[in-house]
């Protein structure tokens, strides 16, 4: 039923109707009085969400592009950059920062980990000449559901004196992440995760030593110069021609997330984390963040039984029941399925996707009670809106 599909992956995320058809709108003068009035209240709302009184730009591009756009607006080649790496972001951030030049130190933590504190304050104490220019860093590492401690590892980067640049990509609005309390340098986030819409757009929040560190930074760009950007943004346009359908969609977005408030907004994300979680033990399935604390509150990852694998639940999931469970990836590709709950998502898909997952694991031989996982996800959510209430 490709017409009816419940999508349980990280991104893209499912999206209100009303978003839907903001993209229908009749097209504008992108250098015209309307379009500035959307760019106007986007910015504005956008700030409200990461928590900042300072820039924060839209792009025409996925999150990566973003996450390109904080690299080469603050570096230079040859820059020393400490990389901290959970999992795939964290090793394509890295990537990218040798593609443009910058001489890469990375730091790998075992995969369902977070970021060791100890090892990343060691690291940045034998830097005694402040030769690290930035610390790249996963927010929420969608590759394993594992959140790391921002504040603690701002407080470590701030007493080195690094900047601090932050993919953000999956977590920003989601989960609690106060862009100027922390201090955080550069923050990126993406348009088809927490924000409900499309695939399209990119946002990235600069400080103001970011800003400065842009005024001097040598790696090449033209697309995403950021100092381009905050030109036109002045006067809210975009210096080159915008996805129009695709701010509609994101005012939108954003009107329907405030409307929500932000922590109500958070409060169903860790309630539908603790339920995913529920559910897939009280089927008898071993999750891959065995510690509560750094479960993400976007994705929950879940080793499949050795004897079926992943890739056969959710092929029967997909073409029997129409729901969508994302795979794992890279060393996980083989052992782990992942769970999405992730912006305009509710406690009712949840329970679906659970009794779903009860019957495919039941259909493929593996024993358990098919209902299990609905009964502990339910017994969940109600104490958290108990709780609430």
């Amino acid at each position: 039923m490709d017409e009816k599909q419940l999508l349980m992956i990280p991104g893209p995320t499912p999206c209100p109707a009303s978003v839907l058809l903001a993209h229908a709108r009749p097209m504008i003068n992108h250098r015209g009085p309307q379009f500035k009035a959307v760019h106007a209240e986007v910015t504005e709302n956008l700030q409200k969400v990461y928590r900042t009184t300072g820039d924060v730009f839209v792009l025409t591009a996925s999150g990566t592009g973003a996450m390109e756009a904080a690299l080469v607006n603050t570096l230079s080649p040859g820059d020393k950059v400490l990389a901290l790496s959970i999992g795939n972001f964290g090793n394509r951030w890295a990537k990218m920062a040798k593609v443009f030049g910058a001489e890469v130190d990375k730091l790998d933590f075992p995969l369902g980990t977070a970021v060791d504190l100890a090892s990343v304050r060691e690291k940045l104490s034998t830097d005694a000449d402040k030769t690290i220019k930035a610390v790249l860093v996963q927010f929420n590492e969608t590759s394993t559901g594992v959140v790391n401690p921002m504040p603690a590892i701002a407080a470590a980067v701030h007493e080195h004196g690094a900047m601090l640049l932050v993919d953000a990509v999956s977590g920003l609005a989601a989960i609690d992440l106060d862009t100027d309390r922390l201090g955080l340098d550069v923050v990126c986030a993406g348009s088809q995760k927490a924000f409900m819409c499309p695939p399209g757009l990119s946002f990235v929040a600069f400080s103001k030593r970011a800003m400065a560190a842009a005024q001097v930074a040598k790696m090449p760009k033209f697309y995403f110069d950021i100092l381009k950007a905050q030109e036109f943004a002045e006067k809210h346009e975009t210096p080159w021609t915008p996805a129009i359908p695709q701010f509609y969609g994101l005012q939108q977005g954003l009107r329907l997330m405030l409307q929500e408030g932000l922590p109500a907004f958070q409060a169903r994300h860790l309630r539908l984390r603790d339920a995913a979680r529920a559910g897939a033990t009280a089927l008898g399935l071993r999750l891959l963040v065995d510690d509560p604390a750094i479960a993400s509150p976007v994705i929950t990852a879940i080793y499949a039984p050795e004897a079926i694998g992943p890739d056969p639940i959710r092929k029967l999931a997909l073409t029997k029941y129409g729901v969508v469970y994302a795979t794992g990836q890279d060393a996980l590709k083989a052992s782990v399925f992942r769970i999405g709950h992730l912006g305009f998502v509710d406690d009712a898909d949840m329970l679906a996707a659970l009794g779903v997952l009860g019957n495919v694991l039941v259909e493929l031989g593996f024993p358990c009670d098919p209902s299990a996982g609905i009964v502990a996800a339910q017994q969940t959510i109600a104490r958290a809106l108990n709780a609430q209430a």
